[in-house]
């Protein structure tokens, strides 16, 4: 019987819409799609975004370049990715927005369907409507009369403008804003009236967008006035008037801020999130690097202690307590059982959940403050009927301070305080990150502890005096003073929570007394000398 022939590999391809830029606006489907990617071909715009959810071994390729670097058609994009899938290639196609919106899509879609090569089509959200959503301006209202909504491309040669002016409804344009003067005044021509109010917007529903509103008879100069030279969505009609009221994208109160968290981003994770939020671009520059003990034999005496029973508690103060134990175990093929019949604490909630990824949930964690004090006012003191061992292990950095220690030793108990790590300044962060903090390109900078001021300091320059100075306590604030640094907010308590939402507060106080005093509202990186301001 003869062998049998083995069978071609087959590929797929899946058309993905990208979105128009926000990065949370991707759906579920095309993040499960890129994760599974061989290849991905993706738009420069959304690159970024698509890449963060694929492998780190995903082959990208660049769909507005052929070989000879010219930019490559609709047909020639299909030929590539047709020859991929044909290899047997997991094939991504990212595109802009949403796919069959795209008329360059739709041809590729169509060219990979003639080849007979299976393919899916994931729908993504469309600039016409996102962009609009971000900049508080709806499509729709009881004012916008029975024309409906027309989305048209501004580069469409066969548009008659006068036409389109003649009817009724809201437009909106998508394009290149250099011909907008020349397409107002056809609208108008039409019969669209001068007034008729418009918005553009540009790099929408990013941090980075920004919104001009005018008419049809001033839009030409109000876009030269404000150097708008980026494409747009732009909308024109009365629809545009209710930006006032549903703006709420670009009134967030730190909308655009970049903030610099000197935090890894491990320990930053919930922060920046919750930064976020508030519209803030965060970026993380670790001020400490964290080391094994320069002696082990202390926290390899405390693991085998742990293990045969010598501890009633194990206290973890940090995620990097944590991490230490955790590794300790590893090394020695222990598991979270070893925890059995012990109690644990954490300082707070970002440790318990390092705790409970590790497979233990903590019995105590504080109800208060998230801090050495706010353990110590929930730890219960030393009973010898309740309590069968009198010995607390207490893994921590070298530096860390003794209120916790005392505080145990006064309820009673026997501590082990064991160096599980050693914290040592950090690497100085790239020099444009250098640049940016000396320069003022940062708005703000969150210090969570004094040594993250000096450790900045020190591994980077003094923050510009045009940038916020955030900080979690008194002892971290005077330490900034300390450094020649104005502290402009403290935290009402001593968490990072508190501190970010402080710094929104700053931020929206600010937003209002520019507004009140009637003039732009910019980030405070704007105000230095020789920066651009922008426009509201």
């Amino acid at each position: 019987m003869s062998p049998r022939a083995k069978k071609k590999p087959s590929g797929t391809v899946t058309f993905v819409g990208a979105g128009p830029g926000d990065p949370r606006l991707l759906t579920l489907r095309a993040v499960e799609v890129l994760a599974e990617a061989d290849v991905v071909v993706a738009d420069a715009a959304t690159r970024a975004q698509v890449l963060f959810h694929c492998r780190p071994d995903v082959e990208v390729v660049d769909p507005s370049a052929g070989e000879d670097g010219e930019p490559l058609a609709a047909a020639g994009r299909a030929k590539l990715i047709v020859a991929a899938a044909r290899a047997g290639r997991v094939v991504v196609r990212t595109v802009d927005g949403d796919p069959v919106v795209d008329q360059g899509a739709v041809e590729e879609i169509a060219t990979v369907a003639k080849a007979k090569v299976p393919f899916e089509v994931v729908p993504g959200v469309p600039a016409c409507t996102a962009v609009p959503a971000y900049a508080g301006v709806p499509l729709h209202s009881a004012r916008s009369g029975a024309g409906g909504v027309r989305v048209l491309d501004i580069a469409e040669p066969s548009t008659d403008w006068a036409t389109v002016g003649a009817t009724d409804g809201t437009l909106v344009l998508r394009g290149a804003v250099d011909q907008i003067a020349e397409i107002a005044q056809e609208l108008v021509a039409g019969g669209r009236k001068p007034a008729t109010p418009v918005s553009v917007t540009t790099q929408g529903t990013t941090t980075e967008q920004r919104t001009i509103v005018s008419t049809l008879a001033n839009v030409a100069a109000d876009l030269k006035a404000a150097r708008v030279a980026l494409p747009a969505v732009i909308v024109v009609g009365d629809v545009v008037a209710q930006r006032d009221t549903l703006s709420w994208f670009e009134t967030k109160p730190l909308f655009g801020w970049r903030v610099l968290v000197p935090r890894t981003k491990e320990q930053s994770a919930s922060l920046s999130e919750q930064l976020r939020s508030y519209g803030a671009v965060p970026h993380e520059v670790p001020t400490i690097a964290v080391e094994p003990p320069r002696t082990p034999q202390q926290m390899e005496r405390a693991i085998k202690g742990l293990v045969t029973g010598r501890y009633e508690w194990v206290a973890f103060t940090s995620t990097n307590a944590v991490k230490a134990v955790r590794e300790r175990f590893e090394e020695y093929g222990l598991d979270a059982r070893a925890f059995a019949g012990i109690k644990v604490a954490a300082v707070g909630e970002q440790t318990a959940r390092a705790l409970v990824e590790f497979g233990v949930k903590p019995d105590l964690v504080p109800s208060g403050e998230q801090s050495a004090a706010g353990l110590l006012e929930d730890w219960p003191p030393y009973d010898p009927v309740f309590d069968p061992i009198d010995r607390v292990f207490l893994p921590r950095a070298d530096i860390a301070t003794e209120t916790l220690v005392a505080g145990l030793v006064e309820l009673g108990w026997e501590v082990d305080d064991v160096t599980a790590y050693r914290t040592v300044r950090a690497a100085p962060p790239p020099a444009d990150t250098r640049e940016a903090i000396k320069g003022g390109g940062f708005d703000a900078v969150l210090f969570t502890s004094s040594s993250t001021v000096r450790n900045l300091v020190g591994i980077a320059g003094k923050p510009h005096a045009v940038t916020v100075i955030a900080c979690i306590g008194s002892a971290t604030a005077k330490t900034a003073e300390e450094h020649g640094l104005r502290v402009d907010v403290m935290a009402p308590e001593p968490s990072v929570a508190a501190l970010a939402e402080a710094l929104a507060e700053f931020g929206a106080a600010r937003r209002t007394s520019l507004i009140e005093a009637g003039e732009p509202v910019t980030k405070p990186s704007e105000r230095r000398p020789g920066s651009r301001r922008k426009a509201k």
